[in-house]
């Protein structure tokens, strides 16, 4: 695919990126540029900007000069952390315990992306959720549900790697009617921490993330698409993620009753 940055709205910009697994299977990316309420910026996760791409970022934050924090929140996307702190050094870098061991030689800040402190740091702007019941770093490296969700409440977007799953179907499903999706990851069973009361706990997250962040009109997935508001011919994004968590019903009775 080709890269391309969308203004999801103001104050709030998606990149959605290309990544090939093996060098071949597209699976696409994603990294968000927010404009803060001080006027400096903030990247949610990083990429390898170039082309036009890399210009328009460069045009929106004085030549990469306005960057003041790249907040990786996926502990499994790792692949241009190197990159991103190159292409911003003065930048702060920010990492779950995961980045900080791949790459100890980076000038990480002492604060977690997963960490409530980072959280109260950016609190002005923006709010933080940690997926409850569910392995953070499964040690099981192909299990890539969990991530820190964000939300930035001026311009009501939330960006979200992995753990919700947006997808618009092709023009042909649209025809018969069938246009869009919200699911989530479909690695939640083996995310879930085995032990009793996990799956209720990840249900009482995910309510309880849907009633929070109620108001949110976007929402920006990776590896899939992103649902703005300017497109949503359907459900509020509240009512998606019910309707995720109803999907998911199977898989966290069935750990429920492993568990039990």
């Amino acid at each position: 695919m080709q890269p391309h940055i969308i203004e999801v709205a103001d104050g709030f910009w998606n990149i959605r990126g290309s990544f090939k697994i093996g060098g071949i299977i597209e699976i696409g990316t994603q990294a968000s540029l927010i404009r803060r309420s001080n006027g400096k910026f903030v990247f949610l996760d990083s990429y390898a900007l170039s082309g036009d791409v890399e210009r328009q970022v460069l045009e929106l934050t004085n030549g990469g000069n306005d960057v003041e924090a790249i907040l990786n929140v996926h502990p499994f996307h790792t692949v241009y952390a190197r990159k991103m702190h190159a292409r911003f050094p003065g930048a702060r870098l920010y990492g779950t315990a995961r980045h900080l061991s791949r790459f100890p030689e980076l000038p990480w800040e002492a604060e977690r992306t997963e960490d409530s402190v980072l959280h109260m740091m950016f609190a002005d702007d923006l709010d933080f959720s940690v997926p409850r019941g569910v392995d953070f770093i499964s040690s099981n490296e192909n299990v890539h549900f969990s991530s820190v969700l964000v939300r930035h409440r001026a311009s009501k977007s939330i960006h979200v790697d992995d753990t919700l799953m947006y997808i618009r179907f092709p023009k042909a499903a649209r025809v018969l009617g069938r246009t869009d999706s919200m699911t989530f990851h479909p690695t939640l069973g083996k995310a879930l921490e085995k032990r009793a009361g996990a799956a209720l706990e990840f249900r009482q997250w995910a309510e309880g993330l849907a009633e929070r962040w109620r108001d949110a009109t976007n929402l920006c997935a990776a590896h899939t698409a992103a649902l703005t508001a300017a497109k949503n011919r359907g459900a509020s994004i509240h009512d998606r993620i019910l309707v995720a968590l109803n999907k998911a019903n199977r898989t966290l009775n069935a750990h429920g009753k492993k568990y039990a």
